[in-house]
């Protein structure tokens, strides 16, 4: 596009991409070619942010990213434990760090050299930006993070009711989001005059041919099996993800006026996190690094609830998060001191709990955010 002004979205570099992605064309006349047609599907102002690597040989670009992306995610966790205000000793943040980087998410994102990986960074950077007081830095990263809108934008929503409900002291927060959203916009129109229409056009050809689906669509399928239909079973996703929308909407208008140095402010921009990795329709392991802030939420307000039923539901959200380092340890000893064979043909046990994860994450801190409402009410 920059170099040779190029329509990213057309039919051409389409096919460009499959020779490249499965070394020829895709073929609709045969039946077991793949159906994801690998075309481009971002915002045309994504190659802005990749303008200073143009110039340079693909592989090189390849290993940059690969070191970028794994200090990205690492930075994460510093800038999610500063949005918490959670001073960890440096041995503790190191393991939270090493965990991080090695889990399935962070590790399937960096493999597929994913820009969600680089989304949940911005995110975490904006995040960190507006808890320290930085609104206008904030909404200047926010921004450049609307290159995975369906990433971005539950988060961007959520800042901009809460910045809207104070509107003289939190503006700059505003200001630096409209202001660079409008340079990257005006920007992609005159390098590609009217792409917004390809774009939702190539946005809408992608949905179609990798049938994308949310997590709740998934699991529902999975707990279903051939009782329902998959249309039918596509309207009570739905149904689901809207009352899900719903509920978080009702408690994050109530609590929008909180300060952001308050746990209310912090506790439902977990939640909104949470929320986007349920619902937005792509179930892809890399997002849930988007989890991160609520997860280690969870884990510093352990004990804070008195109640019996959260601590079972903590307890199994533990073992749920758990088990992908506990059952790669057991296949790596397998491996290691029994049959590699055997090791092998269970490479998919720690993926079991891949798709439980977001369900049980989002339902415990939707259920801390109660209690905090409950709380307010108490002292009110």
């Amino acid at each position: 596009m920059l170099l040779h002004h190029r329509n990213p979205y057309s039919r051409e570099v389409t096919l460009e991409i499959q020779e490249g992605y499965y070394g020829r064309r895709l073929d609709p006349s045969r039946p077991n070619d793949p159906k994801d047609q690998q075309g481009f599907a971002y915002p045309v102002y994504v190659v802005f942010l990749l303008l200073p690597l143009v110039g340079f040989p693909f592989h090189n670009v390849q290993i940059f990213f690969y070191w970028l992306l794994g200090g990205l995610t690492a930075l994460s966790v510093g800038l999610w434990l500063r949005f918490l205000r959670w001073r960890l000793a440096p041995l503790p943040a190191a393991a939270v760090i090493c965990l991080t980087l090695g889990s399935f998410a962070a590790a399937q994102g960096i493999k597929l050299q994913q820009l969600s990986l680089l989304v949940a960074a911005l995110l975490a950077a904006s995040a960190a930006c507006v808890a320290g007081g930085f609104l206008f830095c904030g909404g200047v990263l926010l921004a450049l993070a609307t290159v995975k809108p369906q990433l971005a934008w539950p988060l961007t929503v959520w800042f901009l009711l809460w910045a809207a409900s104070d509107w003289r002291s939190r503006r700059r927060l505003v200001f630096g989001f409209v202001l660079p959203m409008a340079l990257l916009l005006a920007a992609a129109q005159v390098i590609l005059p009217g792409w917004w229409r390809t774009f939702a056009q190539a946005v809408a050809q992608y949905h179609q041919y990798t049938q994308n689906q949310s997590v709740i669509e998934v699991v529902l399928k999975q707990a279903l099996g051939n009782v329902g239909s998959g249309a039918s079973t596509r309207i009570c996703a739905q149904l689901l993800a809207l009352f899900a929308i719903l509920a978080c909407g009702l408690l994050l208008f109530r609590f929008r006026r909180q300060a952001a140095s308050e746990q209310g402010f912090i506790s439902f921009t977990a939640l909104v996190l949470a929320l986007t990795v349920l619902v937005v329709p792509m179930y892809a392991p890399y997002n849930q690094l988007l989890l991160l802030p609520s997860i280690l939420l969870l884990v510093r307000e352990r004990a804070a609830s008195p109640s019996r039923v959260f601590r079972l539901l903590y307890f199994a959200g533990v073992l749920f998060v758990a088990w992908q380092w506990l059952a790669s340890l057991c296949l790596a000893a397998g491996y290691r001191l029994a049959s590699q064979q055997w090791s092998l043909d269970r490479w998919t046990w720690p993926l079991f709990t891949t798709l439980t994860v977001p369900i049980w994450i989002f339902a415990l801190i939707f259920f801390c955010a109660l209690g905090m409402r409950s709380r307010h009410h108490s002292e009110g």
